[in-house]
């Protein structure tokens, strides 16, 4: 067997494999015989054909339907002994066979790129903190109100602090009702930030029975359009929010908590837990970004495709019925989500350059400690907790990537920075 090796990119190599007719007999003898128990000729019971007539009547058919199975066979066969390792699935570009010459094929595959390591050690990155502010909590206490709040039916708008139950009427630009554009009983709260500025202003002042012009531009997908309503208001209601006391406390917390003081510092803890997890997860994502920009090189499609695949996986799971939005449209979702993919394949891969080279490996030790903050969070048995993690790579790929993660940030420089911008958290 004659075999050749060609690199055509980093990602990608063709492997050439050649076998003589001497080589190819075993082969076609062991399809013979597979396919004798099947083969029926006049003159011979079904299975008690000969094989000498089995080849003259079905030699070529017998001989070319093999071909496929020896090329995986002798493929299989050659990167085993090659210790090469495949990235998804490889594909047959050439094939030769003339009865009595050399069967000759060429499959191509994907492989990992070689990559040399570059500084991912010392890298200069801010970290940026954010103490939580009062204006934040008194916003979410706004927000526990909000959504406590009892309803006062009215005549009139007086503020902004009403629901306006309406039914929406399309229009064209004359004011002409479109057919079939009608939507009934829809309650518009006036003090809504998505509200659009052109109905809000339309059912200021609005009384019930009373009929209301609105036109705004709306966004739709990548264009906007015109729109024309006219609203008729059906009933309005003054909307109340509660104080935030002891009472509204319990309510909340279902008894949890009994005071407001004693609940509004738990706020003011959670808050400041938030910022401290968007920061944290800032400065990982600088730092990862930082080294994957460091290195250039190409990735497999097939792991691209099959990390894009993951993506939509995920997207049915957060359906309700596991299915895919109707009209969802798969390949302008993997153009989009594509740049994303390239991101996590390379990061995938010097991820595990830095793990070999560091030699950042899991313990027992370290699934005893992460069992152990398990089991007060969980409230489940620690030993129990040990006994799965050992088992669950879920479990261990987390515990390995909190250790590289760890290592990585003591090993960066890093500058604290504190900043009202929380757009750099939220990023």
């Amino acid at each position: 067997m004659e075999v050749s090796f060609k690199t055509v990119t980093e990602c990608d190599q063709e492997i050439a494999i050649s076998l003589s007719p001497e080589e190819l007999v075993p082969h076609f003898e062991a399809a013979y015989k597979k396919v004798a128990p099947t083969v029926e000729i006049k003159g011979f019971r079904k299975g008690k054909v000969p094989l000498s007539l089995i080849k003259k009547f079905y030699g070529e058919s017998v001989e070319a339907d093999a071909l496929d199975d020896i090329a995986n066979e002798s493929f299989k066969k050659t990167i085993e002994e090659k210790n090469i390792q495949p990235i998804g699935t490889p594909t047959m570009v050439d094939m030769k066979y003339k009865r009595g010459e050399p069967f000759s094929f060429t499959i191509k595959y994907e492989v990992k790129p070689s990559i040399t390591l570059k500084e991912y050690k010392g890298i200069p990155v801010e970290k940026y903190l954010h103490p939580a502010k009062e204006e934040e909590l008194n916003a979410e206490i706004q927000r526990l109100r909000h959504i406590n709040a009892t309803f006062e039916e009215a005549s009139k708008v007086e503020g902004s602090e009403y629901v306006v139950t309406a039914d929406i009427q399309d229009t064209d630009e004359s004011g002409t009702p479109i057919i079939g554009q009608k939507r009934e009983g829809m309650r518009i709260y006036l003090n809504e930030p998505s509200t659009e500025t052109e109905v809000k202003n339309a059912l200021t002042g609005a009384e019930v029975g009373g009929v209301y012009k609105a036109s705004f531009e709306h966004l739709h997908d990548d264009h906007t359009h015109k729109v024309h309503i006219l609203l008729t208001a059906k009933k309005i209601e003054k909307m109340i929010h509660p104080e935030f006391n002891d009472e509204l406390v319990k309510k909340i917390t279902k008894e949890k908590y009994s005071t407001a003081p004693d609940f509004q510092k738990e706020l003011s803890a959670d808050i400041e837990r938030y910022w401290n997890e968007r920061t944290e997860k800032r400065l990982v994502d600088d730092i990862t970004n930082e080294i994957v920009r460091r290195h250039e090189f190409g990735v497999p499609e097939a792991l691209v495709k099959s990390l894009t695949d993951s993506y939509i996986e995920e997207l049915k799971n957060q359906q309700k019925n596991k299915q895919l939005p109707r009209g969802f449209d798969d390949q302008k979702y993997r153009d989009a989500v594509r740049p994303s993919a390239i991101w996590q394949a390379k990061w995938m891969l010097i991820r595990e350059q830095i793990l070999a080279k560091e030699n950042i490996t899991i313990s027992d030790a370290d699934v005893e400690t992460m069992a152990e903050e398990e089991s007060k969070r969980l409230n489940i048995d620690k030993e129990r907790l040990v006994n799965f993690y050992k088992t669950s790579e879920a479990a261990t790929e987390r515990i390995l990537n909190d250790k590289l993660i760890a290592f990585l940030k003591a090993s960066s420089v890093i500058k604290e920075v504190v900043t009202d911008d929380t757009s750099k958290l939220l990023s």
